[in-house]
């Protein structure tokens, strides 16, 4: 799923090169445009709508067909906040704790980064007040940017220039790339059990909850990364940062990760697949009245095919679910299976592993590493493996 991008509007006659902005955001994030009320007599609404894909929100109170309370929710799920053109009222609102627009109380609910393209007068610009607000601004964790000089609106030539869609957008870039180091990474994981169907109302399935799954999907979001989860049929929220692909049987998740693999950086499959499913599927239920003999065939080896076709550069990472034999059974699955790490976890602890909140992991390396992350919360494994698997991934990258 891409990154979600607010570009937050104001009154200034650079409204105009905002449309560019929007423009050349869109061919690579979902954008959203917050307009003030001036910013509409310079550029209208519909220029936006059109431009983005989105509807161009100008009031605080709009009525919307769900119950969500509008600024809250678009400030939950941006990634980055641009405001382009940011007036000198613009930035001494938020300066100053101020929220009486859309945009205003957008801006003081977002916890993404949020950057100001500054566009005025020189001498609004260079005033004390102005550069108060700006430092101000900084200090609590927000980006100012610098103006251009040139021949301004009302005549005059100096400072007060907005910077132009593409340096605001090479700004942009440095930012998320400083703050998330797996920024522009994409992340396929697989998560959750598969269904096997007998009948209309059995299957063959397991214990996955999909937690571990989900976790690590969380923490790669964490870090950046364009996340596309692909799960079984779990009782978990769906992630509303990543793509989310559902799927119900071994081959309906073999035919969504090959589909999706080529453009991964990175594989790590997570899910609990079936090994077997039923020879023949009855169209009708089974009844019990005798008894029942099942013939089950092998299903595809996802991770191994995903192995066979590593491209380069590609970093592909399995799971080993054990109850004995742990580090032989895991070793030989890396081997075999063409992998650049595995981890290892002990399914038969007691309050671990399957539909546990908790786990236990080990790492193991194609390179014979291995890192014991203990047993701990599925959430912090999560992280932990997340930073693991970065490190070997750049690794990996330099050598290739």
């Amino acid at each position: 799923m891409p990154k979600t991008v607010i570009v937050g509007v104001s009154g200034g006659i650079a409204a105009y090169k905002a449309a560019y902005l929007v423009s050349a955001l869109k061919r690579r994030f979902d954008v959203h445009v917050i307009m003030t009320s001036n910013a509409s007599k310079f550029v209208s609404a519909l220029t936006f709508e059109t431009i983005s894909g989105n509807a161009a929100i100008t009031d605080t109170f709009l009525q919307n067909d769900t119950f969500e309370v509008s600024h809250i929710s678009l400030a939950k799920k941006a990634d980055l906040f641009i405001v382009a053109p940011a007036t000198a009222n613009i930035l001494g609102k938020i300066a100053s704790g101020i929220a009486d627009d859309m945009l205003t109380t957008t801006l003081l609910a977002a916890k993404c980064p949020c950057i100001f393209a500054p566009a005025m007068n020189t001498a609004m610009l260079l005033d004390s007040a102005t550069q108060k607000n700006i430092e101000i601004l900084k200090k609590r964790g927000y980006y100012v940017m610098d103006t251009g000089e040139g021949m301004l609106a009302c005549k005059d030539s100096g400072k007060g220039r907005m910077k132009e869609p593409h340096e605001i957008i090479e700004f942009s870039e440095n930012v998320l790339k400083s703050l998330y180091d797996m920024y522009g990474i994409n992340v396929l994981i697989s998560a959750g059990p598969t269904r096997e169907s007998l009948d209309p109302v059995r299957y063959l399935s397991n214990s996955s909850s999909g937690k571990m799954g989900y976790a690590i999907a969380d923490a790669a979001i964490d870090r950046g990364a364009n996340v596309t989860l692909v799960s079984g049929p779990v009782a978990l929220d769906k992630i509303s940062k990543a793509k989310m692909v559902d799927v119900i049987s071994a081959s309906d998740m073999q035919k969504q990760m090959m589909e999706r693999r080529n453009d991964a950086d990175i594989v790590i499959m997570a899910a609990a697949v079936a090994d077997y499913a039923p020879d023949n599927y009855s169209s009708q239920k089974i009844k019990k009245d005798k008894d029942m003999n099942i013939a089950l065939v092998r299903t595809k080896d996802i991770l191994k095919e995903l192995g066979a076709r590593k491209r380069k550069g590609q970093l592909i990472m399995g799971f080993a679910a054990e109850t004995q034999d742990f580090e032989k059974n895991a070793k030989a699955k890396l081997i075999t299976k063409n992998l650049d790490m595995i981890a290892l976890n002990d399914v038969s602890k007691i309050g671990e592993g399957f539909g546990a909140d908790n786990n236990n992991i080990k790492l193991f390396y194609d390179d014979g590493e291995m890192i014991d992350l203990g047993s701990e919360s599925k959430q912090y494994l999560a992280k932990r493996i997340m930073e693991k698997v970065n490190e070997h991934y750049i690794k990996l990258k330099a050598l290739r």
